[in-house]
């Protein structure tokens, strides 16, 4: 009884912190227009302060809720992995799910003509070129946050009811479509079905949190390094062609 209360708990409070962005992401836009700022960029900067501070305020919360009821991360039967397996097992997560978002990918173009790319990683992406604070929320605290959400309190609540797959199946669809990028939404579903795997595998969610962080981190450092990226691909090709 107590643990659902704490999944409760910490299910409010993500909602609470999806939710207040309508109310201070508002005031910190007046803040910086205030001084003179351009409007796009205030835009972009309150976004990005208010992820980062919502986040790391709702991360602290949960993580209070979790420590207080010390049977909360005790879910599956059986022994769980060693710390030493969890971070291998973190890292081999992280290119199960870069395969499975390619194998999804192609599937999204070849058999629905979706363009590659999704619109809320560009978002994000350009809020944090403006206001590089939000990379430490995208990289570090959404993917604790996410996990606890979707793998510990939705995929384990199933597993008490139902089987494996179809706890995947529905925490990985809820996890895709709050992302609002529906076009995607086969990219992030395959992602979520594999972070629960991780976590039914080693029967630790520190390990599908790992491969998210991994994930997210790569995936930001690609897209904020895209025009070194294409100048050291130009580089390469021309040594090549010099070399011929």
């Amino acid at each position: 009884m107590k643990s659902k209360r704490t999944a409760l708990y910490i299910l409010i409070t993500y909602i609470v912190m999806q939710l207040s962005g309508l109310l201070f992401a508002p005031l910190l836009f007046a803040f910086f227009t205030s001084s003179g700022m351009d409007q796009s960029k205030a835009e972009l900067l309150a976004s990005g302060w208010w992820i980062f501070v919502s986040m790391l305020a709702a991360v602290i919360i949960v993580a209070i809720f979790g420590w207080k009821d010390k049977k909360f991360f005790d879910v599956f039967k059986g022994v769980k992995s060693p710390t030493w397996l969890v971070i291998v097992w973190g890292i081999v997560g992280f290119f199960l799910v870069l395969f499975g978002q390619m194998l999804a990918g192609m599937i999204e173009q070849q058999m629905f003509g979706i363009d590659p790319g999704s619109q809320n990683t560009m978002n994000l992406i350009e809020i944090a070129k403006v206001a590089p604070v939000a990379i430490f929320a995208i990289a570090f605290f959404a993917p604790i946050l996410e996990e606890l959400i979707f793998r510990r309190v939705i995929f384990a609540s199933l597993m008490k009811k139902t089987n494996f797959f179809v706890s995947a199946a529905v925490s990985a669809i809820v996890f895709a479509i709050i992302h609002i990028d529906f076009s995607h939404i086969l990219l992030y579903a395959v992602s979520g079905f594999i972070f629960a795997f991780l976590y039914h595998r080693t029967k630790r969610l520190l390990t599908s949190i790992i491969a998210h962080m991994l994930l997210n981190g790569f995936v930001v450092l690609i897209n904020l390094n895209q025009d070194k990226i294409q100048q050291f691909i130009e580089y390469m090709e021309q040594l090549q062609k010099t070399g011929m």
